[in-house]
């Protein structure tokens, strides 16, 4: 046991550390050669940030722990989306660039959509795997195809503030991802062992334990972007890092896996359908001021630990547990929906009369 919490507390030390290199060559990188923070946020950081999630969706679909593969995807989004932006937001309010609202949260929201239907038969199968990682290559060429276009339009010259040569950063940013995945693996392996010595199912495992230590690197490298003013490469990193786990994560485990990877009963019924719902919520959000506010960003995390709380009570089979579900799924969590797309609506409107006035 000593050697686990030894091995969670290094792992966490080794993401903070790594999230400060990796933003600091990622963003010295978009500086030094005229690319906009937000797609080095949507691609390189995003990509080498879910590479714990990847590791552990292959390892696990190897190994037949389909729980632990899907588990982690769901539970590792609803991380991003809800307790990583809303703690960001509750730091500094977060601005939303025009493209992640025009394009990306609609391209998250797709993804979503398409992952909640494929599994509806009960199975990721081969085809649907090559499905998703085939999107995965076209959103990233789509991506940087649309980063040229806008750069050549662009009559501004290319920011080059960073004095540190490019290998200097590339090392930085190679060093912050190889130390991020190092600590993610310490951290979810020393938390899972200790799970599983309690006895603790491996779904919830995947949702919880799982989820939050791969999504750490996420966790701590908008933070420091937050921090040091990156907030574009913060909420960037959040969405494409969501886009990656859906379509790369899960296609490349289902493609290795040596059979289909089955979906649990529980995440078919309920867990894909609270994602659906905040990633919705961040479309109205991020639409309203072009920012998540902190008021946002309380509303987030305070979705966020009541959907903590219903897995907490499942593992524990409190009486309550079904209750309390079922007043989530079809009361609490439509209605905190339904609030925030009234209420932004209610803001846009209000931005674009003073701004007609």
């Amino acid at each position: 046991m000593f050697i686990d919490v030894a091995m969670l507390l290094g792992g966490l030390a080794l993401l903070v550390f790594g999230a400060d290199l990796l933003v600091k060559g990622a963003s010295g990188i978009a500086h030094r050669f005229g690319v906009p923070p937000l797609v080095i946020g949507l691609t390189i950081v995003a990509f080498g940030t879910s590479a714990p999630e990847a590791s552990v969706g292959i390892q696990s679909a190897l190994l037949g722990q389909a729980g632990i593969t899907t588990g982690n995807v769901i539970g590792s989004n609803l991380f991003n989306t809800l307790a990583i932006l809303g703690v960001a937001a509750l730091l500094v309010p977060l601005v939303v660039s025009a493209q992640i609202i025009r394009k990306e949260v609609p391209v998250m929201i797709a993804a979503t959509l398409l992952v909640l239907l494929l599994g509806r038969d009960g199975y990721y199968g081969w085809w649907d795997s090559l499905l998703l990682v085939s999107l995965l290559v076209g959103y990233t060429l789509w991506t940087i195809t649309e980063a040229n276009r806008e750069s050549a339009k662009s009559s501004q010259p290319k920011e080059k503030i960073n004095s540190k040569g490019p290998l200097i950063l590339l090392l930085f940013t190679s060093s912050g991802l190889g130390l991020l995945v190092l600590g993610a693996n310490g951290l979810v392996t020393g938390a899972s062992t200790i799970a599983s010595a309690l006895g603790v199912d491996e779904v919830v495992i995947g949702l919880t334990i799982v989820a939050m230590g791969t999504s750490l690197p996420e966790a701590a490298t908008s933070v420091v972007a937050t921090l040091k003013g990156e907030r574009d490469l913060a909420v960037g990193n959040v969405i494409g890092s969501n886009i990656f786990n859906l379509t790369g994560v899960l296609g490349l485990s289902g493609l290795v896996a040596p059979q289909a990877i089955p979906v649990p009963t529980s995440i078919q019924s309920y867990d894909i359908w609270v994602l659906l719902m905040a990633t919705l919520l961040c479309l109205p959000v991020f639409i309203s001021g072009a920012e998540i506010s902190r008021r946002e960003g309380l509303l987030f995390l305070f979705f966020y630990l009541v959907y903590m709380l219903d897995l907490v009570s499942e593992a524990t089979g409190n009486p309550l547990h079904s209750q309390l579900r079922n007043f989530e799924l079809f009361v609490l969590f439509p209605l905190v929906v339904i609030a925030v797309a009234l209420e932004s609506w209610f803001l846009y409107r209000k931005k674009n009369l003073s701004n007609n006035s």
